[in-house]
């Protein structure tokens, strides 16, 4: 397990990014960062103002071939670009890329929701380049399928991904949310896989919210390895995330016997 730290933003205006890049910013001068952003509400806006209507099924955005060049054109386009260009100005050696690019994601498409795929593997060569140059990798969530054709994934799947097939022992995903909560609406500090699992099959965790869960659970396939799910807008939520354990949902594979216990 490595001390890589993967990082997943939201693809919200870069104003709004400008206090978490700057923790990204900080964390990366100490270990190494992979940056995943998404770009749901971007996407959405620009699909409004050409009238093309925005349908999501399970959390996920449903993409034809029309929302896919919007898709396509915000995430690497617009989104990226501001984020690359954001850090560098905070004197981080940034580098934008895509799930595309030296076919770094592997993945498999969800017929259901139309160009959209969901990830398999990773090849991990271009990141292991970009990470012992020094340099942080900004990656926007989009990959072939088998059949080559380039397609929409989820960011926080995308993130997820990238952090198993690195072996990263920490994924962080940075949300609009404080956490997970219970079925009385308090947040949960912790949570283990079957604790998760449960409160997806019962519906207290819905919506939106499912697709985190899952990516968090992908994120646990080495020991010690735990998922933050953490609200961006709070005060120092990277550096917090990282380091109060009351701050946002941690998920691990099990909850750690303590110390004296029988």
């Amino acid at each position: 397990m490595s001390e890589i730290l993967v990082v997943k933003l939201g693809g919200t205006t870069i104003a709004e990014q400008s206090q978490v890049l700057r923790e990204v910013a900080a964390v990366a001068r100490h270990r190494p960062v992979v940056l995943v952003h998404g770009g749901g509400k971007r996407i959405t806006e620009w699909l409004e103002r050409l009238g093309v209507p925005s349908r999501f099924e399970g959390g996920l955005r449903v993409t034809d071939a029309q929302s896919l060049e919007v898709a396509a054109a915000v995430l690497r386009g617009v989104v990226n670009s501001e984020l690359v260009a954001g850090l560098r100005d905070l004197g981080v050696d940034a580098v934008g890329l895509s799930g595309v690019d030296g076919g770094l994601l592997i993945a498999d498409r969800i017929p259901e929701l139309g160009l959209v795929a969901s990830v398999s593997g990773l090849r991990r060569d271009l990141l292991d380049a970009v990470l012992v140059g020094g340099q942080v990798p900004v990656v926007a969530p989009l990959a072939r399928d088998a059949d080559g054709i380039v397609c929409n994934v989820n960011a926080d799947d995308a993130a997820a991904g990238i952090a198993t097939g690195l072996g990263a022992r920490q994924l962080v995903l940075l949300t609009d949310v404080d956490g997970v909560h219970d079925a009385d609406g308090h947040k949960l500090d912790s949570l283990t896989v079957a604790e998760a699992e449960h409160l997806i099959a019962t519906g207290v965790i819905g919506g939106g919210m499912v697709p985190k869960i899952r990516a968090a659970l992908a994120a646990l396939g080495w020991d010690g390895a735990e998922a933050i799910i953490a609200d961006a807008s709070a005060d120092a939520a990277l550096q917090r995330a990282l380091t109060d354990p009351s701050f946002g949902t941690r998920i691990t594979a099990a909850r750690q016997a303590r110390v004296g216990a029988a």
